[in-house]
């Protein structure tokens, strides 16, 4: 099985950004939808941002939370899936994952935003 492992995450002032890379150990091409999702204590994990292959082009979705913040990008030379966060607020603050096709998890990486 192939295994995603996150990186980029730590502490960042309100307003600054990070940049997450999830990096796979083996081509994520067979993957049409590679996604970012988060999780705070005591919450619910939630969808973040997804990128989506259809029609041999690929499309973005994100969460109204994160829209016209974040950015998700795929490089399949590469196999990596970054997610780029802009104006980050302390409420971004959580374990960021990478997901494969909905089953597929990295470890995640935590965010921290202070205010």
């Amino acid at each position: 099985q192939v295994q995603l492992v996150e990186s980029g995450g730590g502490l960042v002032q309100a307003g600054g950004s990070l940049r997450l890379t999830c990096s796979a150990s083996d081509t994520i091409f067979t993957y049409n939808d590679m996604a970012w999702y988060r999780q705070a204590p005591g919450k619910q994990r939630e969808l973040v941002a997804q990128i989506i292959r259809a029609g041999g082009q690929s499309y973005t979705d994100y969460s109204e939370f994160v829209k016209g913040r974040f950015t998700i990008s795929r490089a399949y030379p590469k196999n990596t899936v970054d997610l780029q966060m802009n104006n980050l607020k302390p409420e971004d603050a959580a374990v960021y994952y990478c997901n494969a096709d909905q089953n597929l998890w990295g470890q995640g990486t935590q965010v921290t935003v202070s205010s």
